[in-house]
């Protein structure tokens, strides 16, 4: 599966998308398409023009493990959005996010508080649709981030409640508007209810949630969505006697976000696959996208913080 010796190559074998996509001609679409659709190791990103693609332009980056980068737009979004409204919300989830990846949750709660404090609990008539659908997306993105956090800080109680919150929320906006807006969240909702079932030791149930978030993704169309919701899959199929099939699938992640440059999942593979006997350099693996992460301005947290 992993090569005999890792270098810095063989790591950036996550290697950034530079052939020209389907999008190339049209920037802001070329930037959506690295945050939320099939060039995800796309890089470098065209520049943003607008909040919208300089939101994008954060997801990207963070995706690709590009941590300085994505604070660095993290930064001009707020000076952008100010404190409240659903874009502000959505760029303190964003920051949650990058700070979750890195095993931070403590500091990631405090940004995800944030993000449901701009955009507020209740859920207020807007005037035109496309607002009304922000608005949903940043309180789910909120409500889903602290769950998360939750499960980081020894809270899976809290985690079920605010998952059920999020459900609350989709499933009156999915009445209004369709499922089709709302897909990204329901995948993450999904990613969070089986990382919340495995908390509870509870295979059965995250097995479910992680096909659900297969399924969902696999409409959805983004690569990095897809390979997350496998990998979250690969870490429900643990329970079974028999690893091969969890082994089997994180390898496959492993390889799939080698190819898409996607270096945090790629870490996180690597140590998926070394807690479950995956093979010698999987530990390995996982160093050496470690060290890529912190040249690239991640800073891991310290262990139980």
């Amino acid at each position: 599966m992993f090569a005999t010796r890792h270098t810095k190559d063989d790591i950036e074998s996550a290697r950034p998308q530079r052939m020209p996509g389907p999008n190339i001609s049209d920037p802001a679409a070329a930037t959506a398409d690295a945050a939320f659709g099939s060039a995800p190791g796309l890089y470098p990103i065209p520049a943003a023009h607008d909040v919208e693609q300089r939101w994008h332009r954060a997801v990207a980056l963070g995706g690709q493990g590009r941590y300085a980068a994505a604070r660095s737009e993290v930064s001009l979004l707020r000076r952008q959005t100010g404190p409240t409204g659903s874009w502000a919300s959505l760029v303190a989830s964003t920051e949650g996010s990058l700070l979750r990846q890195l095993g931070d949750h403590r500091t990631a709660a405090a940004s995800d508080g944030a993000a449901l404090a701009a955009i507020g609990t209740g859920n207020a008539p807007q005037e035109d649709p496309e607002t009304r659908i922000r608005a949903v997306r940043a309180r789910c993105d909120a409500l889903t981030g602290l769950a998360a956090d939750s499960l980081g800080t020894a809270g899976p109680v809290l985690a079920r409640d605010l998952l059920n919150r999020c459900a609350a929320v989709l499933d009156e906006a999915e009445d209004a508007e369709g499922e089709t807006p709302f897909l990204r969240q329901q995948i993450r909702l999904a990613w969070v209810g089986a990382e919340s079932a495995l908390a509870f030791a509870d295979f059965e149930r995250a097995r479910a949630f992680a096909d659900r978030a297969v399924a969902v993704a696999a409409r959805y169309g983004s690569v990095r969505h897809a390979v997350k919701s496998d990998l979250i899959r690969a870490a429900s199929l643990t329970g079974d006697n028999d690893r091969d099939p969890a082994r089997n699938l994180a390898r496959e992640v492993f390889e799939r976000t080698g190819e898409h440059g996607l270096i945090p999942l790629r870490w996180a593979a690597a140590m998926l696959l070394d807690g479950i006997g995956g093979g010698a350099d999987a530990a390995v693996a996982g160093k050496a996208c470690a060290t890529t992460i912190i040249r690239r301005g991640g800073r891991f947290a310290p262990i139980g913080r």
